[in-house]
């Protein structure tokens, strides 16, 4: 039901964070924090075991890192209900932010992001949404950048002018009312479109599509601030 809280299942190996991050947490109107994991594997049991919507995990964690807790749990999905992985990184920290893409992470939050960044990209994580935070993931997403898409490439995978406009500024960080506003379309009108494009590049969340964005060349450093 629409009122029901969001469960949410918190794994850091360091005890002030998971506790900064649960009073944060459970602070907000709507979210529970059902569980608290200190490792990897404690993570995955617990987010079995609750069947969270979301988890909150940080890379780098004993005896499992949060790599390894994304793809098993995101593999999952298969054959039953999965939660929405967050990676909680810091900035030193691309290439495993990169590899937690490609496992299927939501979104990406660094450990002293303000409380209002941490409540969205729950909540974003809960819709099966990603927050795409131009400080923190469109740094890392630009170093996945390759080479030119010419109109034949684009045609090729399917993607019309506007869609490609749109797949733009989702990867150099825009919110769905900020595409809206910038190109004069209806909010219900660019989910449409983001729908397609999913559909199309087969990314599974907004994180996916601002990816295949970069590595393909649809958008480059020169677009961030367009």
């Amino acid at each position: 039901m629409a009122d029901e809280p969001i469960d949410v299942v918190i794994a850091d190996d360091q005890e002030l964070v998971r506790a900064g991050l649960e009073m944060i947490l459970e602070a907000e109107q709507g979210i529970r924090v059902v569980g608290v994991a200190r490792d990897g594997v404690e993570c995955v049991e617990l987010a079995r075991r609750l069947e969270p919507q979301v988890v909150l995990a940080d890379i780098r964690m004993p005896r499992m890192d949060g790599l390894e807790v994304t793809r098993v749990l995101v593999g999952e999905r298969r054959s039953g209900r999965a939660p929405n992985i967050v990676v909680i990184t810091t900035f030193d920290q691309d290439d495993y932010v990169r590899d937690a893409l490609r496992y299927g992470a939501c979104g990406f939050l660094l450990k002293d992001a303000p409380p209002t960044l941490l409540v969205e990209a729950v909540r974003a994580a809960s819709r099966g949404d990603a927050l795409v935070s131009p400080s923190v993931t469109v740094r890392l997403l630009r170093t996945l950048q390759g080479g030119s898409v010419d109109a034949a490439q684009r045609e090729a995978a399917g993607l019309s002018s506007r869609e490609t406009e749109i797949m733009r500024l989702v990867a150099v960080g825009r919110t769905n009312q900020e595409i809206a506003d910038r190109l004069f379309l209806s909010l219900s009108s660019v989910k449409t479109y983001l729908g397609r494009i999913q559909a199309k590049t087969e990314a599974r969340n907004r994180v996916e599509i601002a990816a295949w964005a970069w590595e393909n060349g649809v958008v480059t450093s020169r677009d961030e601030h367009g």
